[in-house]
């Protein structure tokens, strides 16, 4: 996944955390970056026909733009699951933001094979908790005292 997939992703998150257009600084703020840097990627999904954005309004995905967040949205949540479910990763959540970026189709596949996710997904995905809600996540368990 590259960072315009991240951007994709972010945006298609947030539209439906606010319910319409998603205002750049939300995307700036979910991503860790400068309103300016939210721009500029922005601008560049704009000419990829991926995103329309309105000043004041706020951004919104195309049909395509809509597509591709889905599907790195997908990618996150198979990520996740295997970290969490598979794994035992108890950071699992900053080591899926790690590897998003460097996951290509075919590991994504491959990993999707092993965690046997659900057909709800990626509308599975939890924007408050930052996670799929298909995790099998154990609570730690309280010390005898």
């Amino acid at each position: 996944m590259n960072t315009a997939d991240q951007y994709l992703k972010t945006i298609y998150v947030v539209q439906k955390q606010e319910d319409g257009p998603a205002s750049t600084g939300s995307i700036a703020d979910s991503l860790g970056v400068s309103p300016a840097s939210a721009n500029e990627m922005i601008g560049k999904l704009e000419e990829r026909g991926l995103a329309e954005h309105e000043k004041y309004k706020g951004v919104q995905l195309t049909d395509d733009g809509i597509v591709r967040a889905r599907d790195a949205l997908q990618t996150y949540c198979i990520i996740e699951r295997f970290l969490a479910n598979v794994l035992a990763v108890e950071e699992f959540r900053d080591e899926a933001r790690e590897l998003e970026a460097v996951i290509d189709d075919t590991v994504a596949e491959r990993l999707d094979t092993i965690i046997d996710r659900q057909p709800e997904c990626p509308d599975c995905f939890d924007p408050e908790t930052d996670a799929c809600a298909c995790l099998e996540i154990a609570t730690p368990v309280e010390p005898e005292q």
